[in-house]
């Protein structure tokens, strides 16, 4: 992988992560680096997801497998937030 993949790969785990945030009701006290890391490990999954169903290259946008990555980061976030609040307290 080269350098601008992994710069895409950590900007793009930053969008996924975010919108994962945004999509989990509640606020989620949770580092700014663990999103992106869930948000990248949610691109990636949701990447792989999308070709196993064959829905990853259409023309245009590609809103399902963003769906699908969305999804992935948003049950990454809720998991990582029940983890990490049970940690703290």
């Amino acid at each position: 992988m080269e350098v601008t993949g992994i710069l895409t790969a950590i900007i793009i785990g930053l969008i996924i992560g975010a919108l994962g945030r945004l999509v989990v009701p509640g606020k989620q006290h949770i580092p700014i680096w663990l999103t992106l890391v869930i948000g990248v490990v949610a691109a990636i999954l949701g990447t792989l997801v999308a070709a196993a169903l064959g829905v990853d290259d259409t023309a245009g946008v590609d809103w399902i497998e963003l769906l699908i990555q969305v999804v992935f980061a948003a049950i990454g976030v809720s998991l990582a937030a029940g983890a990490y609040g049970r940690r703290r307290h």
